[in-house]
C-alpha cells in the first residue's frame, strides 16, 4: 500500500520562519516527498480545543500567535488555500472511525503550521488543513487519532505533526553553544523510541527521567504520539538531525516516506 509522507516537525521559535540553518535546509530537502500529495493535514501543538476540529475555510489566514518579536515577522504570509471539500471528507472518515470531528470555518493557521511550511512548501502550492488537539483525549485516544490519519495517507494526503522533541521555554538562552544535558538526553531517548517504533514508550514519556524538564507542559510533545501512531509497520524513519538551539529547544524532526 502506497502512503503519502508523514513528517513530525520540531518547529522551534516563530523566528524559524527566517532561519537558513541546518533545520531549515533539512525541511527544504523534504519538499520533494510532498510534490504529488492531494493536500497536507497538519496537527499543531498550538491549537488546543475541547472536542475535535478541522479548518474548513477556503482561504485561512495566518495567525500571529506570539508577541515581542521583530515587526518583520508580523508581515509574513503563507498564501496557500484550504479546502472545504477535503475537510468534509476528513470529517466523514473520522466520524466513521468513532471520532466526532467538526468543521471550523473561521480558524486560521498558527505558527506551528505556517512557519515550517514556509520551508517545506515555499510556493504555498498545496491545500492545507489543520486539525486541533483535543485536550480531553488521553494517550490512547491520541493514538487512535494517528491511526485514522494513517488512512488519510492511503488517500494521498500528506500528514505533518508539529510540536517539539524538547520545549522548555523557561530555560532558554540567547546563545546556542551550551546545550542542556536533560534536553540532549531526552532527545536521544525519543530518537531511540521513534527508530524502534515503540509507540508504548512514546505514550509514556515520563519513563524518561528527563521528560519533565524537557516538557514542563505536554502540548508540544503530544503531536509525536499522533505521528508514531500514523506510521506503517514496514516503514523506516529518516531522522532529520539538527542542533539543539537556545540551550533547550530541539529542532530534530522525523519523516516517513
Amino acid at each position: 500500500m502506497s502512503l503519502a509522507p508523514l513528517l513530525f516537525v520540531s518547529h522551534g521559535s516563530p523566528m524559524f520562519a527566517f532561519d537558513t540553518g541546518l533545520a531549515a535546509q533539512q525541511f527544504a530537502r523534504q519538499s520533494i516527498h510532498f510534490d504529488h500529495v492531494q493536500a497536507i493535514v497538519v496537527v499543531s501543538a498550538h491549537w488546543l480545543t475541547h472536542g475535535n476540529y478541522i479548518t474548513s475555510s477556503e482561504s485561512p489566514q495566518v495567525i500571529y500567535d506570539f508577541s515581542g518579536f521583530p515587526h518583520a515577522l508580523y508581515d509574513l504570509l503563507y498564501p496557500a488555500c484550504g479546502s472545504s471539500i477535503i475537510a468534509k471528507q476528513v470529517i466523514t472518515l473520522f466520524n466513521d472511525n468513532g471520532i466526532e470531528m467538526k468543521a471550523d470555518t473561521q480558524r486560521g493557521w498558527d505558527h506551528g503550521v505556517w512557519v515550517p511550511l514556509r520551508h517545506l512548501r515555499p510556493n504555498a502550492d498545496k491545500p492545507i488543513l489543520q486539525i486541533s488537539i483535543n485536550v480531553e483525549h488521553d494517550t490512547n485516544q491520541l493514538q487512535h487519532l494517528g491511526q485514522v490519519l494513517k488512512q488519510l495517507r492511503s488517500q494521498n494526503i500528506g500528514i505533518i505533526c508539529s510540536g517539539s522533541v524538547t520545549h522548555n521555554l523557561s530555560d532558554t538562552r540567547a546563545e546556542h553553544e551550551l546545550v542542556a544535558d536533560y534536553a540532549q538526553q531526552f532527545q536521544e531517548w525519543v530518537r531511540e523510541a521513534v527508530i524502534s517504533k515503540d509507540i508504548e514508550a512514546i505514550k509514556q514519556p515520563s519513563k524518561s527521567p528527563f521528560y519533565r524538564q524537557s516538557h514542563p507542559s505536554s502540548e508540544h510533545y503530544l503531536p509525536l504520539i499522533v505521528a508514531l501512531a500514523a506510521i506503517d509497520v514496514y516503514e523506516s524513519v529518516n531522522v532529520l538531525t539538527s542542533p539543539i538551539l537556545h540551550h533547550t529547544i530541539s529542532m530534530e524532526s522525523y519523516i516517513w516516506t
